[in-house]
């Protein structure tokens, strides 16, 4: 293939802004990355708990509601749960919800609400699966033990079972970590800027294609391959003799 490689072209001024360079888009898409990345994460990792012990707890009740959500929001496209919560839920909210939505905040923060609901709650129903998995896993005499103990029901949930349980899942939290990373992408269907949207951007005002997809990729392999080192060095420090590793790896 005779093609002329054009790496200096990020250090180029962009012509929009004085002294702005082409990086500078791929700095700024990078930060809307993780912004959506890391508040997604706190969202579906909150809920998603939340839905894991609804699923374990006694009754019909609470176990059917977590159910329902975990079938709905797993069964439908991420794709159409984002274009429902930025082009149809707005129009729903009360009058001044949708007023400050819609025209006090500016168009990259309305677009990343959307986002990050979508991803949130689109993940916490994952979340909830592994929750629910590492629950079930501990050994069954626990919860009773604790309640012998004393403990409420909620208190053995707190304090004996979800510290064991969430240590168990921390691989496949790990990779449902990294999938929202990369599922932050879909924010360029809205247009918000982040690491794809930019990286596009980059490639139609300077013409050419392989520089620009080839340094978002290196992006984010590095941004991955990061937080997967990380997480694995946390879980060898929580993990729980006898009880890690039941359910399976990255």
């Amino acid at each position: 293939m005779d093609y002329h490689w054009d790496w200096p072209l990020f250090f180029r001024e962009t012509g929009f802004e004085p002294g702005q360079i082409y990086l500078d888009w791929f700095v700024d898409g990078l930060g809307w990355t993780l912004a959506i990345a890391l508040t997604g994460w706190v969202l579906a990792l909150a809920l998603g708990t939340l839905l894991g012990v609804l699923r374990t707890l006694p009754g019909r009740g609470g176990p059917a509601l977590a159910r329902a959500y975990v079938g709905l929001f797993r069964n439908v496209p991420l794709l159409v749960q984002l274009f429902i919560w930025y082009f149809l839920i707005p129009d729903w909210l009360p009058e001044p919800v949708e007023h400050w939505y819609k025209l006090e905040l500016s168009p990259a923060l309305s677009a990343w609400v959307s986002v990050v609901l979508c991803l949130g709650l689109f993940t916490a129903a994952r979340v909830a699966e592994q929750v629910r998995t590492g629950l079930e896993a501990l050994p069954g005499g626990q919860r009773q033990a604790a309640l012998a103990l004393g403990l409420t029901l909620g208190q053995a949930y707190r304090k004996v079972l979800l510290p064991q349980a969430l240590r168990i899942i921390l691989p496949p939290l790990t990779s449902e970590f990294l999938n929202i990373v990369k599922n932050s992408s879909v924010a360029s269907l809205i247009g918000l800027m982040e690491l794809l949207a930019q990286t596009r951007q980059t490639a139609e005002f300077t013409a050419r294609l392989f520089e620009p997809f080839i340094l978002a990729t290196l992006i984010y392999l590095v941004l991955n391959l990061g937080l997967m080192g990380l997480m694995r060095q946390v879980e060898k420090r929580l993990a729980v003799p006898g009880l890690t590793g039941q359910n399976g790896g990255h």
